[in-house]
């Protein structure tokens, strides 16, 4: 695997894009699993070489999906049913945020209204 470019102010290949004004969305990564403290599904998204931790939360993933109160133990399944819409939005999110080391892009029922499923 390549390994991710850094410019000499510290910028990845991303970031730098990203500062041209141009989007470069992240990549799906792995399936983490469920948070029960959180309540909410983890997985991670590729930027380059990156790993960038995400979490969906529950009342985000039943929004997406229409539902309500979705068990714990089926939210594999529905994260699999809607992950291009999920890693999509993630995505989108990781655009917009300021970047630090141990940022987690964290997505809310906020940010599924509007989003196509």
């Amino acid at each position: 695997m390549a390994s991710q470019l850094v410019d000499r102010i510290g910028r990845t290949t991303h970031d730098r894009v990203k500062w041209m004004g141009i989007s470069m969305p992240l990549t799906g990564g792995q399936i983490t699993g469920y948070d029960s403290e959180r309540l909410a599904f983890a997985f991670t998204m590729m930027n380059g070489d990156e790993a960038v931790p995400c979490q969906i939360s529950d009342a985000a993933m039943d929004e997406l999906a229409g539902t309500k109160g979705t068990p714990s133990i089926a939210r594999q399944a529905q994260f699999v049913a809607h992950r291009e819409a999920i890693e999509r939005i993630a995505s989108n999110l990781y655009d917009e945020a300021p970047r630090f080391k141990g940022y987690v892009v964290r997505i809310f029922t906020k940010h599924i209204q509007g989003a196509s499923p």
